[in-house]
């Protein structure tokens, strides 16, 4: 096998296998090297099988409210096991997907750890490979609490969940953040009896305040426990105890989910012997993704920036026009996100938080699915949208909680990336009835 390529990527997850079929695209010739399963954290132990069991969790809460459309006196099971093996059956179908996608021209795949010798090479599998440029896209890992009396058996993170075929009958999630309230959201609806501290005073601290306190509002009607402001203590023999303003808690769990953020994967790269600069955020970088070393990039989760699968595309493909001199239109400031609840939140630009922070001038609309014909056809009236434009109408921040949130806040972050006036947006025309005129209403 040819040893000498124009690219090698480290890694194998969206950034690393996108980044490959996109540098191939250009006529680059690449080496990926992948130490586990293709795919990364997002297909193999995050936002697939998580997102696998929200529908089932979606399927579950239709159900129960079946009298609605008029299915009298249903009833049915949840098989836990067959959720299970369909969230499975998804991951090895994408999995083949990826391996598909590997085997264009221009690819090469070597699986094992890869460590970096200089700034043109690895050693991986005890044989060492060189290219022009490298990029490090290594992802992220669950974080940990310095919390010394915590039980083993009962502590677990989302790759444990995402691998147990027995559900726990009652959990406490540490975190309230988008793994903690996805996960809080769905064992909800599996039938697990679930809590949740957090240390912050409210949930989703990157969603706006006003959108995140109504999605916890609703969860808590439908039995999640929440304890705000509230820091762990131990989870032991059974029990955890958390502490708020100095006063104690103590609930009785079967396990626990510690859903505390997560930390790059920089270690054993050989980073420090390159010379790599880094540090507990992840490895630095220019906002062409050029490390501290030339010839050397980092994309995705393991340079801090922005942890979303998404953004680890879209910065890949930053990098390798970097390395082929080419201009783009990519708006990394422009990153929209979603919270996979029922219902669903997402987001995209600045909260009305941080712009009375900054002291700006702003205007806020406020629209709510209860007034929109599809969402009472649908039966989900629950939910609002939060759009924000400066002084002069530009649309700089949208907000949102209900059905299909994730698609609306989409097409907002396509205006935005185009410059959108709200004169603008109301000018265009939405079809009528969907979910989307609420942007416009």
């Amino acid at each position: 096998m040819e040893n000498s390529f124009d690219i090698i990527i480290i890694g194998g997850g969206p950034g690393g296998y996108k980044t490959a079929t996109y540098a191939a695209s250009k006529g680059l010739t690449v080496l990926v090297v992948e130490k586990a399963e293709f795919g990364g954290t997002c297909l193999n132990c995050g936002c697939i099988p998580t997102k696998t069991y929200a529908r089932n969790a979606e399927i579950i809460q239709t159900l129960k409210e079946a009298d609605v459309y008029g299915l009298d006196e249903l009833s049915f099971s949840f098989n836990f096991k067959t959720a299970y093996e369909r969230k499975n059956n998804v991951i090895d179908v994408l999995r083949n997907g990826i391996s598909t996608l590997l085997s264009a021209p221009g690819i090469t795949v070597v699986k094992g750890e890869a460590v970096l010798k200089s700034a043109s090479s690895v050693s991986v599998n005890g044989e060492e490979y060189s290219a022009k440029n490298i990029i490090i896209a290594t992802g992220s890992e669950s974080k940990t609490l310095p919390i010394a009396d915590l039980d083993a058996d009962m502590i677990c993170d989302s790759t444990w969940l995402l691998s147990t075929d027995t559900l726990p009958k009652r959990i406490c999630i540490v975190g309230a953040g988008v793994i903690g309230m996805e996960f809080a959201s769905i064992l909800n609806s599996f039938g697990c009896e679930v809590s949740v501290v957090e240390f912050l005073k409210e949930c989703l601290p990157a969603l706006d305040g006003d959108i995140a306190k109504r999605l916890r509002k609703c969860l808590e009607k439908r039995g999640v426990a929440f304890y705000m402001q509230s820091g762990l203590k131990s989870a032991a023999k059974g029990k955890v105890v958390f502490e708020k303003k100095g006063k104690e808690t103590e609930l009785e769990t079967e396990k626990v989910l510690l859903a505390v953020g997560r930390k790059p994967n920089v270690e054993g790269l050989g980073l420090d012997e390159v010379g790599i600069a880094y540090d507990k955020k992840g490895i630095t970088v220019t906002d062409m993704m050029q490390t501290s070393v030339s010839g050397v990039y980092a994309i995705g989760d393991v340079n801090g920036r922005q942890m979303l699968a998404h953004a680890a595309e879209m910065q890949g493909k930053r990098a390798v026009n970097s390395i082929l001199g080419l201009q783009d239109d990519i708006r990394f400031d422009i990153m929209p996100a979603a919270i996979f609840t029922n219902p669903e939140a997402a987001c995209v630009g600045k909260t009305e938080e941080l712009l009375k922070a900054e002291g700006v001038e702003y205007i806020c609309q406020k629209h709510y699915y209860r007034a929109n014909g599809k969402a009472l056809a649908m039966n989900e009236t629950e939910g609002m949208l939060k759009l924000l434009a400066d002084k002069n109408g530009l649309i700089i921040g949208c907000h949102v909680y209900g059905a299909h949130a994730a698609d609306l806040v989409q097409e907002v972050s396509v205006l935005m990336c185009r410059n959108t006036t709200l004169q603008q947006l109301h000018d265009m025309t939405h079809i009528h009835p969907t979910l989307s005129e609420i942007i416009v209403e």
